[in-house]
């Protein structure tokens, strides 16, 4: 499941299909996708056609000559590619495919949002020797990832990459105090709390999406142990009370109204934000148009007459546009230009979910929000020097100040944020089908050894109209 070869199923499967032997499965696959995307949203069909699809093609691998002489694991790897390339055709189509999907996976965000402001380990009765902020901050990303791709498998990897930070944490715990070995008991209530804090967006549609399209002969083992915790932490959070939570009735009640009224506060100060993002953005017309001429027509005699004048300045005029064009914006530049687009968003306050703490007075805060707070700092800090650093501006010293020893350890977290990264793979298909991969899905963090290697080969294009 996480060796980096697996990803080479993608790759070696678009290589065979590119044969001109495997033409008669690339019509399969096209009669399959066009079927498939004609028909009208049905979970349970649509599961099980996919199924016996992956099923049927993987059996026609085996006994096919391009697959002759070929290992177990070459074959299994096959079917990988089959199915990251089927799904991620599919995708749209299936995912969140029904209203009833996306009410739970709001309700379901919506609770979780309510929870993180409130819940602590002690009320889930997790124990002080199990309790690691740190190691959970990188369950949580790892688990935030999961939107990001549209293969089940590389979801699924998602999952268990969060998993296994939470076990490993676990265990290293209990080999430390001479305990036993750790069990559900203790993974599962360290689970639910790492959900709730990381509170994945369509989490609902995204476990359903991974047990019904994820083939069933790879849901097993330690993937289906950890996914079937992961179905249990959602059922948990989704049905979460006061006694659950080791808490009296009316506390829980109160918990809730006050995480309820600071939530809803967001929109109360958003208002006073969309004011100062209208300054921002008002400053930003008003230094557009004092480049602007303010009689266009002047400017154009003026033009004419310069170009009569000296007909070689039209190509130092020239040459200045294109060196204009060229510029990259500045920073400011990029944040009036996002406090633009910020003000047309529809729902404004869901982009400030992720961030509890905008609106918070100092008076809100607990100890227990500190390490939050400095994790969240250091990434703002590096990402906003690393993008002033990549458009070719001046390190914003008045805005940030450390010490050398906090860069080094501030470049470290973000070294570590940037080895996590998936990175992308667009395969391109032309004639018969559209068998390559499609771009705007990425590869799992695994795969990133492998894909580095395909970058440096170069598509042949061959019989079956494949580059």
């Amino acid at each position: 499941m996480e060796n980096a070869d697996v990803f080479l199923g993608l790759h070696d499967f678009l290589e065979r299909m590119r044969q001109p032997s495997a033409a008669d499965f690339v019509k399969s696959i096209k009669s399959f996708i066009v079927s498939f995307l004609n028909n009208a949203p049905d979970p349970e069909r649509d599961s099980a056609a996919v199924q016996e699809f992956l099923a049927k093609m993987e059996a026609a691998f085996r006994a096919h000559p391009l697959w002759a002489g070929c290992s177990e694991e070459e074959l299994d790897s096959a079917g990988e590619g089959l199915e990251k390339y089927v799904m991620t055709k599919l995708f749209t189509r299936v995912f969140a495919s029904l209203p009833d999907y996306v009410k739970h996976d709001n309700q379901l965000s919506e609770k979780m949002a309510l929870l993180q402001q409130f819940v602590r380990p002690e009320n889930l009765d997790i124990k002080p020797t199990f309790q690691n902020e740190t190691s959970w901050l990188l369950a949580q990303k790892e688990l935030q990832k999961i939107n990001v791709y549209k293969a089940p498998r590389d979801k699924l990897i998602c999952i268990l990459s969060c998993c296994k930070i939470i076990n490993n944490l676990l265990y290293n715990e209990t080999i430390a105090s001479n305990g036993n070995p750790p069990g559900a008991d203790e993974f599962l209530p360290v689970l639910i709390y790492v959900t709730i804090k990381a509170s994945p967006p369509q989490l609902h549609s995204n476990l359903l999406y991974i047990q019904c399209y994820r083939h069933q002969s790879r849901l097993v083992g330690e993937a289906g142990y950890f996914f079937t915790n992961m179905l249990s932490a959602e059922s948990f959070i989704s049905n979460i009370d006061a006694q659950v939570l080791s808490m009296e009735e009316d506390e829980f009640e109160r918990n809730m109204e006050s995480a309820r009224a600071l939530l809803a506060g967001l929109s109360t100060d958003l208002d006073s934000l969309s004011n100062q993002l209208d300054q921002i953005a008002d400053n930003a017309s008003g230094e557009e148009s004092k480049n602007q001429s303010l009689n266009p027509e002047e400017d154009d005699a003026s033009l004419a007459k310069s170009s009569q004048t000296n007909p070689g300045s039209k190509e130092v005029s020239y040459s200045k546009d294109q060196s204009s064009i060229a510029k990259a914006p500045t920073l400011s530049e990029l944040v009036n230009r996002g406090a633009a687009m910020l003000l047309e968003e529809d729902k404004m306050s869901q982009l400030f979910y992720e961030y509890p703490y905008i609106f918070a007075h100092a008076g809100d805060l607990t100890i227990n929000n500190v390490e939050d707070l400095l994790n969240d700092y250091k990434q703002l800090v590096f990402k906003y020097i690393c993008l002033s650093k990549g458009i070719g501006g001046a390190t914003p010293s008045f805005l940030f100040s450390s010490s050398s020893a906090q860069a080094q350890q501030h470049a470290d977290t973000v070294k570590e944020h940037e080895d996590s990264r998936a990175t992308e793979q667009n395969f391109e298909s032309q004639k018969d089908i559209d068998m390559a991969y499609n771009g705007s899905d990425k590869v799992s963090n695994e795969e990133n050894v492998e894909s580095k290697k395909d970058e440096a080969v170069s598509p042949v294009k061959d019989n079956n109209g494949f580059e």
